[in-house]
Parts: C-alpha cells; sequence; structure tokens
C-alpha cells in the first residue's frame, strides 16, 4: 500500500531530521561547530501512476555556512594578530625608557648636573671631580642596560616567530590532509561537515600567524596562499615555512617557504601579515631604529665629551684625555666609561691656572648642543631622550588603537559567522519538537494503513 510506504519514509526522514537536531545540540558549545539541517524534500509518483507520491526524502544535510562571512572571520584574525602580539613589546619600552630608575634622560641630567656642580662649588675638588666620573660610569651603564633590553626583545621576537612557523607548519600540514580526506569523502557521498569544520579552525588558526588568501575548488577542497601570492596548500600538497638566522647581521632572521621541491627565499613576511608580519614590522620599524636611535645618542654624548676633554687642561697642566671609550666606526658600539678613570685627568681648564673653569663651561654647555641629523627628531641633545620616548608613546598608542579596532573587528566578524553556522538552542528546541511530531504523524498514519489492511482481509475473508 503507498500510503504505508509514504509513512514509512516520513518516520524514517524525520528521525533523520531528529538526529540532525541532536547533533547540534550536542555540539552546542563546540568551538567552530557549523549548525546542519536535513533537507526534505517529496518524492513523486510512478510515471503514469495516479497516486498522489511515493513520500518524503532527505535529499541532502544543510551545512549553513557563508563563505563571505568566513573569509571575514579570517581577515579579522590576521589583522588582530598582527597587532596583539606587538603591544606587549611596545608597552615593555615606554615602562623601560620611561621609568625614573632606569630612564637615559634621568642619567644624562645627573651627569651634566655632576659638571655643574663642580663648576658651581670648586672646580680643584677630588670628590665632586670623583662624582662627575662616577656619574659618568653610571650613564654608560644605562645605556648599555638599555642596549640589552633591546637585544633581549629581538632575542624574544625571534624565538616567537620561530614559534609561529613551526606552528603553521603545523596547520598548513593539517589543512591539506583535510583536503585530501573531504575530497575521497565527496567522492562516495558522505557527510563531511565535521571534516569540513575542523579545517576551518585549522584555517582560522592560521589565519591569525599570517594573512591568507582562501579559494574553494569543485571538488570540496580549498587551496590556501599568502597574502604576497606564495602558495601553502594545494589540495592535498603542503608548503613548508622555515625560520634561519641571517648570515650578515646579529638577531636577523630570514624566511623561505618551500612547495613542491621549489623554495622562495626570502619571504616578506611584513607583507604577509598577521603575528609573524606585526612581530616582524616592529622589529623592522620601531625596535631596530630606536635601539640605533638610542646608540647615536650615547656616542654622540660620549664623543663631544671626549672632544671637549681632549681641548682642556689638567690641574697639573696635562692634555685631557677621553673618559669614555667606543669605536666610531661601529654604529651599534655603546660607549662605555674608562675604568679607573683618575680624577685629576679631568680637563676643566683652559689655562691649566688653578680654579680656571673654561672648559669645564664648554662641557657644561654640551647638553645645549643641537642633534647631529643621525638621530631623528631635532632639539637640544639633553632632550633626545625625551623625544624618542615621545615617539615610542605615539607609536604605542597608535597599535593600541589599531588593536582595539581590529578587536571589535574580529568579535562583530565572529557574531556575524555565529549568526549563519552557530547553533541556537531555542531554534533546535523547536525543530525537535516539529520533528517529534512529524514522527509521530507518521506512526499514526502507518497505524491507520494497517488497520485498513485488516479491514480489507477481513473483507475478503
Amino acid at each position: 500500500m503507498s500510503i504505508l510506504n509514504n509513512a514509512l519514509t516520513g518516520a524514517l526522514a524525520s528521525q533523520l531530521a531528529l538526529s540532525s537536531s541532536s547533533q547540534n545540540i550536542a555540539n552546542l558549545q563546540t568551538k567552530g561547530y557549523t549548525r546542519q539541517q536535513a533537507l526534505l524534500s517529496a518524492v513523486g509518483p510512478s510515471a503514469g501512476s495516479a497516486q498522489a507520491g511515493n513520500g518524503v526524502r532527505v535529499s541532502s544535510l544543510i551545512r549553513f555556512s557563508d563563505n563571505y562571512k568566513t573569509q571575514q572571520l579570517w581577515r579579522a584574525a590576521s589583522d588582530l594578530g598582527a597587532h596583539s602580539q606587538t603591544q606587549p613589546y611596545m608597552t615593555q619600552l615606554e615602562q623601560v625608557m620611561g621609568d625614573d630608575q632606569t630612564s637615559l634622560s634621568n642619567g644624562i641630567d645627573q651627569f651634566f648636573a655632576a659638571l655643574n656642580a663642580v663648576a658651581g662649588v670648586d672646580p680643584t675638588s677630588t670628590p665632586l671631580r670623583q662624582q662627575v666620573v662616577t656619574m659618568a660610569g653610571l650613564l654608560s651603564q644605562r645605556f648599555n642596560s638599555m642596549n640589552n633590553v633591546y637585544d633581549a626583545q629581538l632575542q624574544s621576537v625571534n624565538q616567537q616567530r620561530t614559534a609561529i612557523v613551526e606552528s603553521a607548519n603545523t596547520s598548513i600540514a593539517a589543512i591539506a590532509a583535510l583536503n585530501t580526506r573531504i575530497a575521497s569523502a565527496n567522492a562516495v557521498g558522505t557527510n563531511v561537515s565535521s571534516l569540513v569544520d575542523q579545517r576551518d579552525q585549522a584555517i582560522d588558526s592560521l589565519a591569525s600567524q599570517m594573512g591568507l588568501e582562501v579559494s574553494d575548488q569543485p571538488d570540496g577542497t580549498r587551496n590556501v596562499s599568502l597574502k604576497t601570492g606564495q602558495a601553502l596548500v594545494l589540495g592535498g600538497i603542503a608548503g613548508q615555512l622555515a625560520a634561519k638566522p641571517d648570515q650578515t647581521q646579529a638577531n636577523e632572521q630570514t624566511f623561505s617557504l618551500t612547495f613542491a621541491g621549489s623554495t622562495f627565499e626570502n619571504l616578506d613576511v611584513v607583507g604577509a601579515g598577521g603575528q609573524l608580519g606585526g612581530l616582524t614590522s616592529y622589529e623592522k620599524n620601531v625596535l631596530r631604529p630606536m635601539q640605533q636611535n638610542v646608540t647615536n645618542l650615547a656616542q654622540q654624548i660620549a664623543g663631544r665629551v671626549n672632544d671637549q676633554l681632549r681641548k682642556g687642561s689638567t690641574m697639573d697642566h696635562r692634555p685631557g684625555t677621553d673618559l669614555f671609550v667606543y669605536d666610531p666606526a661601529n654604529p651599534l658600539s655603546i660607549p662605555q666609561a674608562v675604568e679607573g678613570y683618575p680624577p685629576g685627568d679631568l680637563a676643566f681648564s683652559k689655562t691649566g691656572e688653578p680654579g680656571d673653569t673654561g672648559n669645564l663651561q664648554l662641557l657644561v654647555d654640551i647638553k645645549n648642543q643641537l642633534l647631529d641629523p643621525t638621530t631623528p627628531g631635532s632639539g637640544l641633545l639633553g632632550d633626545a631622550d625625551t623625544q624618542l620616548v615621545g615617539q615610542l608613546a605615539v607609536k604605542s598608542q597608535q597599535n593600541k588603537g589599531a588593536l582595539d579596532t581590529a578587536q571589535t573587528m574580529r568579535d562583530q566578524a565572529l557574531n556575524d559567522w555565529q549568526s549563519t553556522s552557530g547553533v541556537n538552542q531555542d531554534e533546535e528546541a523547536i525543530n525537535l519538537v516539529e520533528y517529534q511530531n512529524m514522527y509521530q504523524a507518521n506512526m499514526k498514519v502507518m497505524s491507520v494503513a494497517n488497520a485498513l489492511f485488516d479491514a480489507t482481509l477481513a473483507m475478503m475473508g
């Protein structure tokens, strides 16, 4: 009887629909899960038949996914990753460079204050002269300590980028492997929703580490490439990223990509974006320039003090000697105060006569000299560090603003994705009731059909 067959197909369809709703509810808190729903379609009557139809069938299980919203989610992850990784480094530099106990400005002020004390009290005083030597040593220590902070950050950035590359390679291999499984499952008509969810999660993780371009293929696979164009995944083929030390510069890294037997050297990771691009941009545009500017400032102070001391005379009519030692030919050489420098060697006099402070006055005035063009900004030598700290603060605030915007965009993209692909508990509760009613109604039809069949047999008997 067609009525019995129709009711059977309806009961089976409702069971599958109930199963899809139960799967959705079971994964209510599963990150990255995409909800599914059974798509029902009527089965038409046989050719030439006068019957209404042959019931219902589940033509497919719909996976609620909007490719545009998914792509937006990945782009937002890349922008967020670029700014989130650099902010802790900027905040640390702001704190160190702005702290009175470690700031260069305070050290410079103390050194020139010691010179002023000699000029204002007694240029022949050994304790006051010793204070100048002591402050020179403390100033060089501050410059060296600050340089150590920069070197430590460079090392940390390199280690973090190496870890990102290793994690990215894991994601790239997982995407390629899932592509292969999805293509095989699609070929035999198997539901691949859970595999696609796993692949999308892997892509989302990779997108936070570097900007991606993702394209769908007819067989259900997804090709993934860097924003700069280099392929990372083509079907089931995975690329391999590598980070290695630069042989030409200390604490520097280069990046390469090996794909299908070809190797692409010196990747533009800044242009690639994400965490990898953000860290590299910070290194090249903030950290290294800041380190070089501070080194330039140290060399300018040391060089001018040394030059002026050589032009003066000690109390016993000897020519002045250098208070700081460094290699002017090396742009990264940090000046050091000469160890064991005798206070009597400070050439504060022009004539060598007791009480003459002609050269000392010129030494004090160095603080008010203009900066060399090698240091960004303009103004006085004594204000250079304040300018550098101000520039850093501006860049930090700009990054914080960009980070807040990126976080808002990511949250909005996630909400948009959830509105389409996420599980709605209330909606699934309604679906459960509807499919349950559908099942019970079809079972009632089967009961009626059975009763009619029994009645027919009784009439014939």
